[in-house]
Protein backbone atom coordinates (compact mmCIF):
# COMPACT_ATOMS: atom_id res chain seq x y z
CA UNK A 1 0.00 0.00 0.00
CA UNK A 2 1.32 3.35 -0.91
CA UNK A 3 1.02 6.18 1.41
CA UNK A 4 -0.57 9.42 0.43
CA UNK A 5 1.42 12.48 1.13
CA UNK A 6 0.61 13.79 4.75
CA UNK A 7 -0.39 17.36 4.57
CA UNK A 8 0.92 19.67 6.88
CA UNK A 9 0.33 18.62 10.82
CA UNK A 10 1.50 20.77 14.22
CA UNK A 11 4.29 19.49 16.50
CA UNK A 12 1.26 17.37 17.89
CA UNK A 13 0.39 16.01 14.96
CA UNK A 14 -3.00 17.75 14.27
CA UNK A 15 -3.28 19.02 10.33
CA UNK A 16 -2.97 22.36 9.98
CA UNK A 17 -5.87 22.21 7.59
CA UNK A 18 -8.66 19.83 8.45
CA UNK A 19 -9.88 19.88 4.81
CA UNK A 20 -6.55 17.89 3.95
CA UNK A 21 -8.25 14.95 6.10
CA UNK A 22 -9.58 11.80 3.84
CA UNK A 23 -9.52 8.26 5.28
CA UNK A 24 -5.94 7.41 3.84
CA UNK A 25 -4.82 10.22 5.80
CA UNK A 26 -6.38 9.06 8.99
CA UNK A 27 -4.87 5.32 8.97
CA UNK A 28 -1.02 7.25 8.77
CA UNK A 29 -2.23 9.49 11.44
CA UNK A 30 -3.00 5.99 13.56
CA UNK A 31 -0.27 4.08 12.06
CA UNK A 32 1.96 6.82 14.03
CA UNK A 33 0.53 5.88 17.55
CA UNK A 34 0.49 1.90 16.54
CA UNK A 35 -3.49 1.52 15.94
CA UNK A 36 -4.63 -0.01 13.36
CA UNK A 37 -8.31 1.55 12.15
CA UNK A 38 -10.98 -0.81 12.51
CA UNK A 39 -14.74 -0.71 12.29
CA UNK A 40 -15.31 0.25 15.67
CA UNK A 41 -12.53 3.05 15.44
CA UNK A 42 -14.03 4.35 12.36
CA UNK A 43 -17.40 4.48 14.05
CA UNK A 44 -15.69 7.01 16.50
CA UNK A 45 -14.12 8.94 14.28
CA UNK A 46 -17.50 9.36 11.69
CA UNK A 47 -19.23 10.36 15.22
CA UNK A 48 -16.02 12.82 16.06
CA UNK A 49 -16.37 14.66 12.67
CA UNK A 50 -20.04 14.98 12.19
CA UNK A 51 -19.89 16.10 16.21
CA UNK A 52 -17.31 18.77 14.42
CA UNK A 53 -19.62 20.05 11.69
CA UNK A 54 -22.73 20.21 14.37
CA UNK A 55 -20.83 21.94 16.77
CA UNK A 56 -17.72 23.81 14.60
CA UNK A 57 -15.67 22.30 18.01
CA UNK A 58 -13.86 19.22 18.65
CA UNK A 59 -15.27 17.94 21.99
CA UNK A 60 -13.33 20.26 24.25
CA UNK A 61 -12.44 17.75 26.98
CA UNK A 62 -12.23 13.63 27.58
CA UNK A 63 -14.79 13.96 30.32
CA UNK A 64 -17.64 15.61 27.51
CA UNK A 65 -16.56 13.59 24.44
CA UNK A 66 -17.08 10.44 26.60
CA UNK A 67 -20.57 11.77 27.18
CA UNK A 68 -20.96 13.05 23.70
CA UNK A 69 -20.48 9.24 22.81
CA UNK A 70 -22.49 7.49 25.29
CA UNK A 71 -25.24 10.17 24.02
CA UNK A 72 -24.60 9.10 20.36
CA UNK A 73 -23.53 5.86 20.68
CA UNK A 74 -25.26 4.50 23.83
CA UNK A 75 -23.51 2.82 27.11
CA UNK A 76 -21.62 0.46 25.89
CA UNK A 77 -19.35 3.05 23.63
CA UNK A 78 -19.86 5.75 25.45
CA UNK A 79 -17.81 5.12 28.31
CA UNK A 80 -13.91 5.70 28.70
CA UNK A 81 -12.17 2.43 28.90
CA UNK A 82 -13.87 1.43 25.41
CA UNK A 83 -12.65 4.45 24.30
CA UNK A 84 -9.24 4.29 25.37
CA UNK A 85 -8.92 1.20 24.18
CA UNK A 86 -9.27 2.36 20.85
CA UNK A 87 -7.46 5.40 21.40
CA UNK A 88 -4.81 5.23 24.16
CA UNK A 89 -3.24 7.79 26.25
CA UNK A 90 -6.10 10.58 25.78
CA UNK A 91 -8.92 9.31 24.04
CA UNK A 92 -10.33 12.79 22.88
CA UNK A 93 -7.31 14.48 21.91
CA UNK A 94 -6.08 10.99 19.78
CA UNK A 95 -9.17 10.58 18.11
CA UNK A 96 -9.98 14.23 17.26
CA UNK A 97 -6.15 14.07 16.31
CA UNK A 98 -6.78 11.16 13.67
CA UNK A 99 -9.95 12.35 12.72
CA UNK A 100 -8.39 15.19 11.02
CA UNK A 101 -10.32 17.55 14.02
CA UNK A 102 -8.57 20.37 15.69
CA UNK A 103 -7.24 19.61 19.46
CA UNK A 104 -9.63 19.74 21.81
CA UNK A 105 -9.37 22.90 23.85
CA UNK A 106 -8.80 20.99 27.75
CA UNK A 107 -6.61 18.17 26.47
CA UNK A 108 -3.17 17.98 28.41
Amino acid sequence: MTHPVMPARNNEGFLENASDWSHEIASCIAADDNIELNKKHWEIIEFLRTFYKEHEMSPPSNRLFVKSVKEALGEERGNSIYLMQLFPGTPAKTACRIAGLPRPTNCL
